[in-house]
């Protein structure tokens, strides 16, 4: 068990959209036998990519998993990859994915370098204190800069980057790498698509560049290390290849370096020597630190060995519907055993279930097996089980830590064309919601109409068509609409009472509370109970916070959700024989509309990070174009030959940004939008919001 575990890599690849990620995967699966032949991105035939929409657009929309074998130093490795999206509009993807993986293979463009989203997913796999090693990609391409992207990972990721390889030449004249570890050339056999590789002497030319690098190597590793150090300085010839690659490990590991690699994936030119890295320097499982979790029997931290011996303990970070095989869990297996058969315990439901299949999986397709077992990735088939649940057993349960997603920004109107498709549409709305913790789906009361929302337009894009395409619903979307949010800015106390007679037992419930604006970095109900001297009792008071609770969802300016405040409840009166949970319930969501409406309530309005690449003869008109749209110029820097822009700009303003760019550069800008905050929206917008608010049309 322990050595299936030393020779098991779970990794996840991540990028920025369009830096090679899903092109470095086919090949991963072509060099280690998993696929006999390399499906092409541009051809819409990645094995991975294997959606419809995915093979259309040329882009990654779900994380696909997959299980390879590579041979390394004589020795069989096993390898579960998750290839992520590198869009920012499916940035939970990446997110639930890098939640139950050991290590990451961050994915660069040679040209393009660290762009907006690869920041986003290096922040993400640095929230999980997740080793990686970069690849930079696309040697081949004109503007192909290894040493650029290098410091940019420095300067703008703030990591300690250390190439282990450095490029012969670039762009057209890109050959090979050279490998500092072992201090030789290696070069591949473009007529076999890449699959063999040999190593010969560094070329003359490179020598001085090999042999400077190769010091920047050791004296980063001598920082590390002082027994390194001194071997270095005394005895340097006594440096052997597995003294360098026991440090990067250990380096890596601690966080302290990110190894880089090179290469090019579509002309089938470094990914052998990456997939050795992979095995050499990413952590197995034992690597990681123990799981830990609440025990919901007695409240307290527990923490659980990689070992299938201690009892079982899975993480489920993906819900995926497969036409065949229905509704399947993904799920990290993080102690214990989990086998066909076993009857599992959900502590979040408090139920029991009976798990029946369990499968391998390789993108949509699935091969099924006996058990998953510590350390490993695998799908159940379940049925009431969703993103974030633990699996455990029901008299040793443990509670291990949830995925925060981010909030929807975005929503639009969607209808059934005909009766027929009423219930099919809801019941697929329901199916996605599953899938994606980033898509809620609500009934708006005032007109009936069932709102879609999502991280942004091409989000919604996808879902719309899924609908159409893979759930065969006729359906037709009104216009994108921004989903703005509430807030108060003022404090203010109030009572309200709650009063109802009709002839038998009545209601009563009377309360005194304290609004004020939520403490910083607080999301949802911060929840203060002040009663003293039992003029509320006890039992009524969580009534009285599920009152609260409900009624943020409807904000007192536009009927918007209120995303935080604080509420203390002061004081109040009950009666022994009217009083019960509903009444105290009740007044808690009549007191909030009265108390918020005094707070002076701001609307907010979601903040996009916007980076522009452009030529500089398109600046002028791109800047200027980004201030009409309410938008502010944080920076404008020089890339290669270019310009790249840097601003914020509200949502509401950058409805088909795209084109307008396209049209004002001449086709050549492009572009990338991530979400950034919630900012309160400017009174003479926010009165016209607020004045149409009631006759709201998301059909127009």
């Amino acid at each position: 068990m322990i050595e299936n575990l030393i020779h098991t890599r779970n990794i996840g690849i991540m990028a920025h959209i369009d830096a090679g990620k899903t092109t470095t995967t086919e090949r991963i699966l072509f060099y280690t036998g998993i696929i006999h032949k390399i499906g092409e991105v541009h051809d819409g035939a990645a094995t991975m990519d294997w959606m419809k929409q995915e093979q259309e657009r040329g882009i990654t929309i779900t994380s696909a998993a997959t299980t390879t074998y590579w041979n390394y130093n004589s020795q069989d490795y096993k390898i579960n990859i998750i290839d992520t999206p590198g869009h920012v509009d499916f940035t939970v993807e990446v997110e639930r994915s890098l939640r139950v993986l050991d290590g990451a293979v961050a994915v660069f463009c040679a040209v393009g370098g660290v762009e907006p989203q690869s920041e986003t997913v290096w922040r993400q796999a640095d929230k999980y204190s997740i080793p990686k090693i970069a690849f930079v990609n696309k040697m081949d391409r004109t503007g192909a800069d290894f040493f650029r992207v290098i410091s940019e990972i420095e300067e703008k990721l703030y990591a300690n980057p250390i190439p282990v390889q450095i490029p012969i030449g670039a762009e057209e004249g890109f050959e090979g790498l050279i490998d500092l570890v072992k201090n030789k050339a290696i070069y591949w056999q473009e007529e076999e698509e890449g699959l063999k590789y040999f190593y010969k002497e560094i070329p003359k030319d490179y020598i001085e560049e090999a042999n400077e690098w190769r010091d920047n190597l050791f004296e980063k590793l001598s920082e590390y290390d002082m027994g390194f150090m001194e071997k270095y300085l005394d005895t340097p010839e006594e440096i052997t290849e597995d003294d360098i690659n026991n440090l990067i490990r250990k380096t890596t590991l601690d966080l302290k370096f990110v190894p880089v690699f090179c290469g090019s994936s579509l002309k089938n030119k470094g990914v052998q020597t990456l997939l050795n890295g992979i095995t050499a320097y990413l952590p197995t499982p034992l690597d990681s630190e123990k799981v830990k979790g609440i025990n919901p029997l007695t409240d307290k931290e527990e923490t659980r060995e990689t070992d299938e011996n201690e009892p079982l303990t899975a993480f489920v970070f993906k819900i995926a519907t497969d036409p065949y095989v229905g509704r399947l869990a993904y799920v990290r297996v993080y102690s214990g055993k989990l086998v066909s058969g076993t009857q599992i315990y959900n502590p979040r439901t408090k139920s029991k279930e009976r798990v029946a299949n369990l499968y391998r999986m390789h993108a949509n397709k699935q091969t099924k097996i006996d058990s998953i077992s510590a350390g490993d990735i695998g799908a159940i088939v379940a049925k009431n089980l969703k993103t974030g649940d633990s699996i455990t057993l029901s008299d040793k349960p443990l509670i291990l830590g949830q995925i925060t997603f981010p909030e929807p920004v975005i929503g639009v109107a969607v209808e059934a064309k005909t009766q027929a498709d009423t219930d099919k549409l809801h019941d697929s709305l329901r199916k996605l919601e599953e899938e994606d913790p980033t898509f809620q789906v609500v009934q708006n009361e005032e007109t009936g109409q069932t709102i879609m929302s999502g991280m942004g337009e091409l989000h919604l894009d996808v879902l719309v068509n899924r609908l159409k395409t893979e759930f065969n619903v006729a359906c037709s979307q009104g216009k994108p609409q921004v989903t703005y949010k509430e807030a108060i800015t003022e404090t203010v106390e109030h009572r309200e009472t709650f009063k109802k007679q009709t002839g038998g037992k009545g209601k009563f419930a009377d309360i005194t509370v304290r609004l004020s604006p939520a403490s910083k970095d607080t999301l949802g109900l911060e929840f203060i109970n002040s009663i003293t001297q039992g003029a509320i009792p006890k039992e009524y008071i969580p009534a009285v916070k599920k009152g609260f609770e409900t009624a943020m969802f409807n904000g007192p300016l536009a009927g918007y959700k209120m995303n935080s405040i604080k509420i203390e409840l002061l004081d109040g009166e009950y009666h022994n024989v009217d009083s019960d949970n509903l009444a105290f319930e009740s007044v808690a969501r009549i007191a909030f509309k009265n108390a918020a409406k005094k707070a002076n309530p701001i609307l907010l309005e979601p903040i996009m990070k916007l980076e522009v690449l452009t030529p500089e003869q398109y600046m002028g008109d791109i800047m200027s174009d980004i201030t009409k749209r309410r938008g502010n110029i944080v920076n404008s820097d020089m890339k290669n030959n270019s310009r790249i822009i840097s601003a914020t700009v509200p949502l509401s303003s950058t409805f088909g940004y795209v084109t307008d760019l396209r049209t004002l550069s001449s086709g050549r800008a492009t572009s990338s939008m991530e979400f950034l905050k919630y900012d309160e929206v400017p009174a003479e917008i926010s009165k016209k919001i607020i004045d149409t608010i009631t006759g709201k049309i998301y059909f127009q």
